[in-house]
């Protein structure tokens, strides 16, 4: 006879926590981050080429979908730094209770979007 019911929560019943979103998120962003810096590398190395290509690839980015993705890779950066920082706490022994990785993934989630914002901010020269 087979055993129809699942030996592991189901993801329809299972309730997500900060901490799952922050965990799921810190992989996504870690692998955004990795494409980002290579996309980057053959940018700067664009120049290597001529003027050209470095600046067709310039009027990309100052297009509104070019800023879009800068801003979102802002936060993605930031997201990251801040999430790192908090495993490497967790490397060290401490916040492992229920509250404290509530507040510290709160903190990481909150803490990207400001960071974001007082980037963009210091980009326009508004701070």
């Amino acid at each position: 006879m087979e055993n129809k019911s699942p030996l592991s929560p189901h993801i329809q019943i299972y309730r997500w926590h900060i901490s799952s979103l922050v965990s799921i998120s810190h992989r996504v962003t870690g692998i955004i981050n990795i494409i980002a810096i290579t996309l980057i590398c053959i940018w700067a190395s664009l120049l290597f080429f001529g003027e050209v290509n470095y600046v067709m690839i310039n009027f990309v980015l100052n297009s509104f979908l070019g800023k879009f993705i800068a801003l979102g890779l802002t936060w993605s950066f930031s997201f990251q730094i801040l999430s790192e920082i908090r495993h490497l706490i967790m490397d060290m022994g401490y916040g492992f209770e229920l509250q404290t990785t509530r507040i510290t993934g709160l903190v990481v989630i909150f803490g990207s979007i400001l960071l974001t914002i007082v980037i963009y901010l210091l980009g326009k020269n508004l701070i």
